[in-house]
């Protein structure tokens, strides 16, 4: 887990300059920097040791031949394997890096990134044609942001390093994107909210040739139109518990100390457990609380204790939590609006203090529809051949009454996938037309089609085409929060659940041996029970957040008065008016208005 910043078909910074930008992602990789140049290309790279602490794994790394140079963020679990497939050499370390480096010479660049099975954003540039690669794995675990003007590229871990370079300095917001982050809370793949930034996608090779020209393709995207399921229930899970299993055991590969991060839900403890027969001595790391309803250290322990394992746990009061408020929120190095980067933030600085890897449990509840948001709309497939009309009364007499709490926007919308995003979007078009008026009349980007799936009455088709949706919407949003918060301390996570392998195996399941019946990942629930056979399932979905509605109105409330003055000072289209009052309203109690305020606070 490393960072790096490059650029290519443009004249180089001066060494000074340079380093000023690749010092910027320090953090995410103190223990070696290296850079690489010719006329037009500069590759720089700061190192988070983890295979190979010697000098042979240092980077950038070039072939054998010198064909090729690499810089590479991320972890290769195949890459031991991948080496026998490849003619014997005479390798001068065992890191993946130098792995991916033969690789390229025997098979090239897209082959090699196929046969890849792990996390990773690649650069990669050709001395022989003068050609450019970057690339990300199919899950988007590891971050590459890149700007594009007049075919010249600056590359790199960080949005803000790309932002700040000369080319992109001063680069104009892109207000449709904006539009998108104001309602999403994040920035998708493969946008950039200003104009030349965007991000590789998940599953994307992009290609930049000497002449400036950029050719994008996908390796890897996620099928819709499954249909040979595994529907026996004890050959699921034993079809994914060995998937999972192999996983568990590559990731916990490493040459440093390795940890876990456990809470009180069902993935992360399914994670330990399986680690913990492979590794008895694993140490856990979790996050206390005084709050009761987001506080799951007391399950988180229980755990522990079941499976034996040694415990790091960092109880904390609110007071305590806020005060390292300013440190977390430093890590956000881009628009990001997900209030539990601080209890994220502080999980990672515990870890760091005694491991520099930890395995999370991120990923089970897309891959096995652990959203109450999948049954939300699931639950209304049933209204679908109903007129419209009596469509649209039941969906006003649920919203009197219930606030729908019955029912939602599918009743009343064309599109079950517009009904699925508006369960994500928290910021209301009231209070958007109020703070940004600019924005009333633009439309989202036209690239943004996570949720633009077709209908379908069949409730197998409707999950797939769900899980496919969070995993490159919401997904990709946690996916940045963790690296965000993890990277600042230091810190490389590692995600079992996205192995390529354990994410083709969870889509050969039957959907409805995970949510038949409003149930949310039965399936992991069952294997957890398997595992930990004394914790009883409470039937309790827990979030790893804080309650932000309070600390706004309380030890917060500072720093949201200063956002008020200073935010429409930098970003001129917001109304300032409008955002006193929304604070006002949040803090006088009128409304609960914590979304979108934390989401105008990651423009920061």
């Amino acid at each position: 887990m490393c960072g790096f910043l490059g650029q290519f078909n443009t004249p180089n910074l001066t060494e000074s300059d340079f380093r000023q930008l690749l010092a910027m992602g320090a953090h995410r990789g103190p223990d070696q920097t290296g850079i690489w140049q010719t006329e037009r290309v500069q590759f720089g790279f700061n190192r988070l040791a983890i295979l190979d602490l010697t000098e042979a794994g240092h980077q950038p790394m070039r072939s054998p031949n010198g064909s090729y140079v690499v810089v590479f963020n991320g972890e290769i679990y195949n890459h031991l394997e991948l080496r026998k497939k490849l003619p014997n050499h005479n390798y001068r370390g065992h890191s993946d890096t130098e792995t991916i480096t033969h690789a390229l010479e025997v098979w090239g660049i897209r082959k090699t990134i196929e046969a890849l099975d792990g996390m990773f954003a690649l650069a990669i540039f050709d001395t022989r044609s003068g050609e450019l690669t970057l690339a990300r794995d199919f899950a988007g675990i590891k971050p590459l942001f890149f700007g594009y003007h007049k075919g010249e590229v600056v590359f790199a871990s960080q949005y803000d390093q790309v932002k700040a370079h000369t080319l992109f300095r001063d680069a104009e917001i892109d207000f449709s994107v904006l539009k998108l982050y104001l309602t999403q809370h994040f920035m998708p793949a493969p946008f950039g909210v200003h104009k030349g930034l965007a991000q590789v996608q998940p599953g994307e090779i992009i290609r930049f040739t000497q002449g400036g020209e950029k050719h994008a393709s996908r390796f890897w995207e996620m099928p819709t139109d499954l249909t040979d399921f595994v529907t026996n229930a004890a050959e699921a899970q034993k079809t994914f518990s060995e998937a999972f299993s192999g996983a568990v055991g590559d990731q916990l590969i490493s040459d440093v100390a390795l940890g876990a991060f456990l809470s009180g839900g069902v993935d992360s403890p399914l994670v330990c457990a399986y680690a913990k027969k492979l590794n008895p001595a694993l140490e856990v790391f979790s996050i206390g609380s005084d709050s009761k309803v987001h506080d799951e250290s007391e399950r988180a322990t229980q755990f522990a204790e079941a499976l034996q394992l040694k415990q790091h746990l960092w109880t904390l009061n609110a007071d305590e939590m806020q005060s390292y408020w300013d440190e977390a929120v430093a890590s956000l190095h881009e628009p990001l609006a997900d209030f539990s980067i601080l209890p994220t933030y502080l999980v990672s600085k515990l870890a760091k203090q005694n491991v520099t890897v930890a395995l999370s449990g991120d990923g089970g509840d897309e891959l096995f529809f652990g959203y109450e948001r999948f049954w939300s709309v699931a639950k209304n497939l049933r209204f679908q051949r109903f007129p419209e009309p009596l469509r649209k009364a039941i969906y006003g007499i649920d919203k009197i009454a219930t606030s729908n709490k019955n029912v939602n926007s599918l009743l009343v919308l064309a599109r079950q996938g517009q009904a699925h995003e508006n369960l994500h979007s928290r910021f209301s078009s009231h209070w958007l037309n109020k703070i940004a008026p600019e924005l009333a009349h633009v439309a989202l980007p036209d690239g943004w089609q996570v949720y633009d799936y077709a209908n379908t009455s069949d409730l197998r088709q409707l999950m797939q085409h769900m899980r496919k949706a969070e995993f490159y919407g919401m997904m990709q949003k946690t996916l940045r929060k963790v690296d965000l918060a993890s990277m600042q301390n230091s810190l490389e996570v590692r995600v079992p659940f996205l192995q390529k392998s354990v994410i083709e195996a969870g889509l050969r399941i039957d959907p409805l041996l995970s949510i038949a019946g409003g149930a949310r990942k039965q399936m992991l629930k069952n294997m957890l029970h398997q595992e930990v056979p004394t914790i009883a399932d409470d039937g309790k979905k827990r979030g790893f957040s804080v309650p932000l509605s309070s600390w706004i109105r309380e030890g917060l409330e500072p720093r949201f008065q200063e956002m008020v003055e200073t935010l429409p000072q930098t970003h001129p289209f917001i109304d300032k008016a409008a955002l006193r009052q929304m604070l006002s309203a949040h803090i006088n109690g009128k409304q609960d208005l914590k979304w979108p305020l934390f989401t105008l606070y990651g423009l920061k």
